[in-house]
This record gives structure tokens, sequence and C-alpha cells, in this order.
């Protein structure tokens, strides 16, 4: 004990003696430190997903893949008889089967409360499949028909304190009774934005019209395994369960069914070619990485300016050694002080962390925090700091204990030339990472505008879009449209099946002339009214429009250019296409325009083929024009009434189109933040080390700067001379970081199939700035030592 007072004494005795060297070293762990809990904070988030249902081993999504244009594709929207089938098949080997509808926005009415909400309808059997937590009513609310389970916070939003069992509300006009309410889903949840929750109901005429049809992809199939189910074999089992019921003579393409584990739906959610090559896995690892290279960085700030003040603690080694201090004691001893260091840069690393937070979690899109009660989080935290010391502090330990008493106590000890080979290495090591983060943010945000600069086929500005999820609207289309044209507040509109920036159909059940009978078909289908052209402003590049004027147009439909080049067709119009879609008898449809391809999904894969064809029911969307004219506010302030007077029952809710296909970018725009952050204090940090080798550097070189200046240099000489060195370091890191830069940005820009080029100028624009970065920060100490009066410096001679 007496020993390790010792130990200490003299720790906080150099920490205090030193005083830039310590607050370099504190600063440059406690920000390495912290950047790993953030990082540690949201991986741990990422791989908990979902797994807080209690079922989450056993629950998968049912996906199928296709063969189109030779290429096979995934897709998770599979045919309403899918879910009676596997029941009746494979019932043994699933406990529970759910079919479902997307998540999608819908008008919750009760009494004067109007929201828009987000809700689904599933088979009864999901309460038992997700383990919900009932605070009121029970799991079995859903087999009740037409009932409804909320969530808590909508409960409250609703109801308040009051009781919410029993109550009836309304969606598209229809009576629901709340027969149960559910403790919210985490926010790290596939179904964390589930408001509400209503049956699966086959009596329905939106499902009821396909229980039959095999081709009409639009909906979604969860499964839970029987106990002793394997997911794999379950998985090959059901491969060919399409397949068997869309069969023909002569057909060579297989549609295949499989299961899709819970555990893999949010980092393993990209496939190609059929199976699956990652997704969310590869930011995980990203981040991991970059959080163990900042922590580093400010261990490799330790370790030099811990051995590059080595010829100061040499007599004191030489002292211990002779009056018998072993090698281990001082490996001891000098632990202990990176021991100190590291405890001191953790406290200060609890506190970066928990200010960064809301900054962190805002640009992380999450709802984290530093678990300051869980033993188990202080645990981890000791051994976190307690490694990150080991981790600083054993390579200048065994460093400053290997020193020789007599070559040090004679006063012939020099560190020489080659003592600074290791330094030079860890700042080329320190650069290295920091450029080649630096280019990766550049690479992103490069990939990000470049998608945002792809056509998409129409106009956004003014463009707005409102669900319309009853019958009302479009009973009243006509009478709206008018109206609104009239009061001059827009200057068109027009229903849709899907909103401008989604897909949700797309069906399979067509033929055509020349069509390759091997060919397995999944092509965009939107549903519009005849003015949908006129309002989106999209492109005609053959043909015609959707006119009132022609009645045969009932049976029109229009192709994008995809569509064409996909179907192979030379001259398009007039072409017939025979679909099994939309009736039991097949309906004609000829082709009487082509349009520029309009972007409805991800604005970096390929565009899907799309049919238009005019609306047969109600659309689900109406799309206004504004005119311009008109401010946005003014305009939509004149818009809601009308709205509002012919369905009173439901909110005037709207989404810009813009805004809403500026969300697609959301997710590489929070990996570019997130990137960005963290590329920023690995330059700080690095810099924070270069600072302190100048200091130290200047130091060393007083009397050396002294005679220089007696015999003439200038201050741009001796400028020049201290800045030499690290410039040539920061350069030959430029080298270094290109091409390991580029390899894996090449790679992640792979998973894209609409990519920008890596340009030269990225690796020019962090070289330049690192080059001005290390200027920067040597620059002045070289010009205060240059500064000094010569006088000074050489007086002690």
């Amino acid at each position: 004990m007496a020993m390790l007072r010792s130990y200490l004494k003299i720790a906080l005795r150099n920490l205090l003696k030193s005083k830039i060297s310590s607050f370099i070293n504190i600063t440059g762990l406690a920000v390495g430190m912290a950047v790993a809990m953030l990082i540690g904070l949201w991986v741990w988030s990422e791989l908990t997903f979902d797994t807080h249902f209690a079922n989450y081993a056993r629950i998968a999504q049912v996906l199928q893949n296709g063969t189109y244009s030779n290429e096979v594709g995934t897709q998770s929207e599979i045919p309403p008889p899918l879910g009676p089938e596997l029941r009746n098949t494979y019932g043994a080997d699933f406990k529970y089967v759910v079919m479902a509808t997307d998540i999608r926005p819908q008008a919750l009415t009760f009494e004067d409360k109007k929201f828009t909400q987000n809700g689904a309808s599933f088979g009864a059997e999901i309460t038992e499949m997700l383990s919900l937590d009932m605070l009121q009513g029970s799991r079995k609310g859903l087999k009740e028909p037409n009932s409804i389970l909320l969530s808590e916070t909508l409960a409250k939003t609703y109801f308040g304190d009051a009781e919410p069992l029993g109550k009836i509300m309304q969606i598209s006009e229809q009576n629901y009774k709340v027969t149960g309410v559910y403790a919210d889903l985490p926010r790290n949840s596939s179904f964390n934005d589930l408001a509400f929750i209503t049956p699966w109901n086959e009596n329905e005429p939106y499902i009821k019209n396909y229980l039959d049809n095999w081709g009409y992809n639009s909906f979604n199939a969860y499964v839970q395994l029987a106990e002793g189910a394997d997911m794999a074999q379950v998985s090959a089992k059901i491969k060919d369960i399409k397949y068997k019921k869309v069969n023909k003579e002569g057909q060579k393409y297989k549609p295949e069914m499989f299961l899709h584990p819970m555990s893999q739906w949010h980092l393993y959610s990209e496939f190609e070619g059929g199976k699956s090559v990652g997704g969310h896995i590869t930011a995980v690892w990203l981040f991991g990485i970059i959080g163990a290279f900042v922590l580093l960085l400010a261990c490799i700030n330790f370790m030099n300016l811990s051995t590059a003040r080595s010829e100061k603690r040499a007599k004191e080694v030489g002292v211990r050694k002779a009056i018998g201090s072993r090698k281990n004691q001082l490996i001891g001893q000098f632990l202990s002080e990176s021991l100190v260091v590291a405890c001191f840069a953790f406290v200060l690393a609890l506190l970066l962390a928990q200010l960064s937070l809301p900054f962190f979690n805002a640009v992380a899109d999450k709802k984290m925090s530093l678990l300051w009660s869980n033993p188990v989080f202080w645990l981890l935290g000791l051994g976190f700091a307690l490694g990150t010391g080991l981790l600083a502090g054993t390579y200048p330990a065994f460093y400053l204990s290997s020193f020789q008493p007599i070559r040090v106590l004679k006063g012939t000890f020099k560190a020489g030339r080659l003592a600074s080979i290791p330094r030079k290495v860890l700042v080329v090591i320190q650069f290295t990472v920091s450029i080649a983060l630096t280019v990766g943010v550049l690479i992103v945000f490069q990939q990000i505008q470049f998608a945002k600069n792809r056509p998409i086929g129409y106009d956004t500005s003014g463009l707005i879009v409102l669900p319309t999820p009853t019958m009302v609207i479009h009973e009243h289309f006509d009478a709206i449209r008018n109206e609104l044209k009239n009061s001059g507040v827009i200057l068109e509109m027009a229903e849709s099946h899907s909103p401008m920036t989604e897909l949700n159909l797309a069906l399979d059940g067509f033929d055509w002339k020349g069509k390759d009978p091997n060919m397995q078909v999944s092509i965009g289908t939107e549903l519009v009214s005849h003015d949908f052209g006129k309002t989106v402003d999209w492109e005609i590049s053959a043909g015609r429009d959707f006119s009132r004027d022609f009645a045969s147009d009932s049976t029109g439909i229009i192709l994008s250019e995809t569509a064409v080049k996909y179907m192979g067709l030379k001259n398009p119009l007039g072409e017939v296409i025979k679909s099994q879609n939309f009736s039991p008898e097949p309906i004609f449809f000829r082709v009487i325009g082509v349009v520029k391809d309009v972007l409805m999904e991800s604005p970096y894969e390929d565009v899907r083929p799309m049919f238009y064809t005019l609306n047969r029911w109600r659309g689900n969307f109406a799309v206004l024009k504004l005119n311009p004219a008109l401010s946005a506010q003014v305009a939509l302030a004149k818009i809601a009434p009308v709205f509002q007077k012919h369905n009173p029952s439901a909110p005037f809710d709207y989404q810009f189109v813009d805004a809403e296909y500026g969300k697609k970018f959301a997710a590489e725009l929070r990996v570019g933040r997130l990137a960005g952050f963290f590329a920023i204090l690995a330059v700080f940090i690095s810099c924070l080390g270069l600072f302190g080798l100048a200091s130290f550097m200047a130091e060393q070189r007083t009397k050396e700067i002294g005679i220089r200046k007696v015999l003439g240099a200038s201050l741009g000489n001796l400028w020049g001379l201290l800045s030499r060195e690290f410039v040539g370091l920061v350069l030959l890191s430029c080298v270094l970081a290109a091409p390991i830069a580029y390899y894996y940005l090449h790679g992640w820009l792979q998973q894209y199939e609409y990519r920008t080029e890596i340009s030269w100028w990225v690796f020019a624009a962090a070289a330049v700035g690192a080059l001005g970065i290390t200027l920067m920060t040597v620059s002045y100490q070289a010009v205060k030592a240059a500064l000094v009066n010569p006088v000074r410096s050489l007086k002690s001679e």
C-alpha cells in the first residue's frame, strides 16, 4: 500500500509538473473515450433491435424471390392466399401465421378529435406473437370483429385519463370498438411506429376480392415457428408453395418463398441475387471500427508524449534502478501513472458523453441515455478505463523502464535519432486514419448529392399529397377539384393509388405479345385519375396522356420507358396487354402512351418498370399542384375548408412531396453526419498530439534555434525548419490513406445501383485540409520558438 501511495503521489506530481502534456493526454483520452461510449451505446441499440420480443428467435417474415429480366429480385409483398395455404399445408411447423397490411397513416376519429396515426390490420395472433404488454384489456381483443387496440400514447392522446375500453372510434367511416391498450413498443423495434392495430378481415372487399389471386402481391405475412421447428428447414419446405399454384406447362421460372428471421430484419435487410448481402450491419461495423480507431488515436497521443519526454524521466529511472528498483516495479509505476490519467479522462469522458447525448441522439435519430443506475454499466466503465489506461501506458512503461542506469547517471544518455521513429510511425497512423475518415465523409455526401441530382421524372415543387381513406373524397372528387381550380389555389388535382414517393402495388399477372414464357413479371402498377399527368407534370415521350375525350381510355395503359425496355417492345403504341389482376375475367389494355421514368422508390436503385392505368375504384391519395402565385400557407388555408366540408370526419393531413422525397436520403445523411462528427473529433485528437510533439520539439531545439538566429536565420527559415518534418509525415499519411479509403469506399458504393464515381478531387481536398490543419497546429509553436530572443536561449552556455 505504501508503494501504491508513492506511485500515486509521483503520478499526480508529474501531472502537475507537465501541465500542457497532462492537458493533452487527459483531454485526448477523454474525447476518445467519450466517442467510444457514444458509439458503444449506438451499436448496442442496433444489435438489440427487436430482442425485447419474447419470441424473437422464432419469428420470421415470409419473403419471395422472383426472376425479373434474368435477375433474381426479393420482395416482402406477398399474395393474400399465402396465409391460409401455410396454415393448411404446413400447420405443424407454425404456431402462428399472421397476415397483415402495411403500416401506414390512417385517419382515426373519436368524437371531435381527428388525427392521422400509423396503424395496420393484423391477424388476431399478432398480440401473442409480439407478446404485447396489455395495460388494459387482453391479447384476445383482436378476435372481436371491428375491434381496435391502441398504444398507450395514442390512448392518452384521445382519452386522457378517461376509460378507453368500449369506446367507438372511426377509420374510413367504419366503426371500431376499443378492446385493449398495449404499452408503447420500444424505439429500437421494427414495429415502433405501430400506434393501433385492427383485425385482419377477409370479408373486407379490398382483401376478399384477392383471396384466390396468387399474383396480387400487396400484403405481408409473419410467422412464429412451432417449438422444435428449425428455421432453415421450414424455409426450405415452403420454397415452392406459390410455384405449385401458378405453374404453367412449359414455364421455367420459379417464384420461391422463404423465411426471413426477425433477428435479420434490421441489420440484414438487403438482398442481391435472392440472397442476403447485409444491410445496416455495414454501418454497425463501420462505426464500431471508427470508435476503436478514435480511441486508438487518443492512446497514441499518450504514447508519443510519454516517450518524447523520456529524457526528462531518464535520471529518475537511473536513480531508482541504482538503489534497487526492479524493471517490473518501474513498469508498475509507469502503468499506474497511465491508469491515473485514464481515470481522470474517464470522469471527463462521462461528462462529455452526457453533454453530447442530445446532439448525438438528434443526429442518430435515437433516444439513448447513459445507464447511471445500472451496476453493470459501472463495471463495464471501470473495465473500459483500466483497459484504456493499459493500452495507452504499456508501450511507454516498457520503453522508459528499459533505460540503462550507468549511461543515464554518467550523463551520456541521449535518445538518438532512431528513438523518434516509433513516434513518427504513430503520427503517420493517426493522420492516415483521420484522412481516410475525412475522405469517407466527403464520398458519402458526394453520393447523397449525386442521388439528389438524379432526374425523377416529375416536378415536386408545389406538389402535395393527402391520404383519402374513405369513398367520400372519391365521390365528391369532381366537385372538390372544380371548386379549388375555380378559386385559383391549385393548378390541377388527381387521384392515385400510391403516394408520389412510394409504390404500394407490384403485380405479376400480365401477358403481352412476344413475352418470354420463362419470364416472371413484377411490374409497379399505379392506378390514377385522368389528370394525374398534368398534376405531377410528367413528360410524355411517345403517344398521349389519359383524356376524358376518349371513352376507350378506361382500358388504356401508359408505360414507363423502363417498362418498354423490360418488355422488349420496339413499337409499344397500340400493343395489347392482358391482365388478370383486377377482376376474375381478364382485361385487355391497349398502350396509348409512354412516359419518362417516374422515380417513386429508392433514389439509389434502378427504377422499376411501371404501368399506369385509370383507377377502377377510389384512389388512396389526392395529389394537388398548388398555384405558385400564392404562398403555400395561403393556399393550404383555402384548401383545408373545402376538404373538411366534404369529409368532416377526417383530419386535413397533407405532405409536401419534395419533403417526403427528401426523407429518402435520411439514412445516408445520418451516416454522413455521424461519420463527419467522428472525423472532426479524430482530427482534433490528432492535432492535440501534434501540438504536444511540436511543443516538445521546439523546447528540445531551443539552443539550436538561438544559434541559427545569431547566424542570420530568418523567421521563415526557422518556421520551415520546425514544420518540415511534420509536413512530411502528413504527406506520407495522405499517400497511405488514399488507397485504403478508395478500397473500402469503392466497396461501400457497390451496394447502390445508382452511384457516383470516386473523384480525384476528394483525395486532394482531404490532403490540402490535412496539410492546412497541420501547419496551423505546428506553426504556433514554431513561430513562438523562432521569436524567442537568442540571448535568453544561449545565456546558459
